[in-house]
């Protein structure tokens, strides 16, 4: 269905087919979680195989726990290494994006206050919140095992991919 393109960094024609074939694989959810998790987990699989010097690409989405009504963060779909199931909203790099509800471009992990270890390789890290009803439903998380590999334009880009499936939540 999908060709893998062989792309050298994302540019705005790369972009505009990326959302293209982002926007046929996403079914819309209408409140069904399985036809939920399929399309992030579509989307992080597209994501993987189109993005380059990346090492992870998944989402967290927001729960609250039932019996201590702790806000945070649950592995959902996800490319790369096993990874930090749960993370308390307000700690790390997603979990502050969750909180602050604002895009988190982050050059170098190690030096972010509370940054969370899940992969030893990540170096940098691009963290966008999923906005749905005025609500932060979750995060799209992007590592790279290089410093520095997000710009502002991956972030603006990866800000419209968030979009794109939160029409479809």
């Amino acid at each position: 269905m999908f060709e893998k393109l062989e792309l050298t960094g994302i540019r705005q024609q790369d972009e505009a087919l990326l959302l293209e074939q982002l926007g046929a694989l996403l079914e819309p959810s209408r409140g069904n979680l399985l036809i939920r998790v399929s399309s992030l987990a579509n989307a992080s699989a597209l994501l993987a195989m189109y993005l380059e010097r990346v090492n992870w690409v998944g989402f967290y989405l927001r729960d609250t726990d039932g019996n201590s009504g702790d806000d945070h963060l649950q592995l959902g779909p996800f490319h790369g290494a096993p990874a930090c199931v749960r993370i308390v909203v307000g700690k790390g790099v997603c979990g502050t994006a969750c909180a602050t509800g604002k895009t988190q471009l982050v050059p170098d992990v190690h030096a972010f206050p509370g940054h969370i270890a899940c992969d030893s390789a990540s170096q940098s890290e691009l963290v966008v919140p999923l906005w749905v009803d005025g609500q932060v439903v979750g995060v799209l998380d992007i590592d790279s095992p290089d410093l520095a590999r997000f710009s502002l334009q991956d972030a603006r880009f990866i800000e419209q991919v968030a979009q794109l499936i939160c029409l479809n939540w």
